[in-house]
């Protein structure tokens, strides 16, 4: 998600109503109105910029003001308050008990406390003295702090049973010798296609920042699979199974899938990503778990009963 100076949306926002509102609903915001809307564990500003009264209640399409419209979405009521004094000291409350600090500069909050003059000096000092000079030195202090932020933030709680999962899936390939039976059905795609059409259903329509989320996932599946998320004794399988034309996400399924996520908050910290951004995307990974969770009988594997691996192969998983 990437941030921007101002409201990228310029429109006033509009009424719409697919259904007829019962005589004892009340639309409490309108078009265009300026509200404070949760997201996750915080409180953000955004603008009403559709309403809709659909399955006998009353929904909000909001823009959160100073960031990329790719993540308006459609919410209910419970989610929105007035942009009043009271509700916006309750924000910074919010903020202050997330050690967040808001920027007077953009309006927004971020994770990173303001250094002193002093801090900078001694900050400057420590960069002549352990990095060399020039545009390296540049480049590697940006590159380290913005590792430490993601690996601070990106914190990705898996639920208890996919634990397990994880526990069983080492189990299986380590200890008994044996290999997820190829290709899978589920594969990861149908998983993907399945979790959109499960949030479409959910908000009433489908989402830019789930289809984004989705597409990061993929990208990230595809190409860290043969790197990182194979056990040694899987390979010789993966290079059978996968050719130039056919992507591991249209092969593997729930079980490789899951491995991701255990090792995202690593791959991660190597991109430029900002902290606000890191959060929300951290909401969007849980929610995902969650499906995966809900649907654990369909998505994976009771038993691994696919062919014997040959005496000899190497154990471990690579790293």
């Amino acid at each position: 998600m990437v941030s921007s100076s101002k409201d990228e949306s310029g429109s006033d926002g509009e009424n719409s109503s697919g259904n007829a509102p019962e005589s004892n609903s009340e639309c409490l915001f309108a078009g265009g109105e300026k509200v404070l809307a949760y997201h996750g564990p915080r409180i953000y500003e955004a603008k009403v910029q559709k309403v809709d009264f659909r399955k006998n209640e009353w929904k909000y399409h909001v823009h959160y003001l100073g960031w990329n419209k790719n993540w308006d979405e459609w919410v209910g009521m419970d989610r929105l308050m007035k942009h009043t004094e009271e509700n916006v000291l309750k924000q910074q409350a919010l903020d202050k008990k997330a050690g967040v600090d808001k920027n007077p500069k953009s309006g927004r909050s971020s994770q990173v406390k303001p250094k002193s003059s002093s801090d900078g000096k001694l900050d400057k000092e420590e960069t002549k003295n352990n990095v060399a000079k020039g545009k390296k030195r540049k480049a590697d202090s940006g590159i380290e702090k913005n590792n430490s932020a993601a690996e601070k933030l990106l914190k990705i709680q898996i639920p208890s049973t996919l634990k397990k999962q994880l526990v069983d899936d080492w189990e299986f390939i380590t200890q008994q010798n044996k290999l997820v039976k190829l290709p899978r059905s589920p594969n990861v795609e149908d998983i993907f296609t399945k979790y959109l059409d499960y949030r479409s259903k959910k908000d009433g329509m489908k989402t830019d920042a789930v289809g984004e989320i989705l597409k990061g996932l993929r990208c990230y599946f595809n190409k860290a699979l043969p790197v990182v998320l194979l056990y040694q004794k899987e390979r010789d399988q993966y290079h059978e199974a996968v050719s130039d034309n056919v992507t591991p996400s249209n092969i593997y399924g729930a079980e490789h899938l899951l491995r991701l996520f255990v090792k995202l908050p690593e791959l991660l910290a190597f991109v430029k990503i900002d902290a606000e951004t890191l959060i929300r995307m951290q909401q969007k990974l849980h929610e995902f778990l969650k499906f995966l969770q809900k649907n654990e009988s369909t998505f994976f594997l009771a038993t691994y009963d696919g062919p014997k691996i040959t005496e000899g192969s190497g154990k471990g998983k690579d790293n």
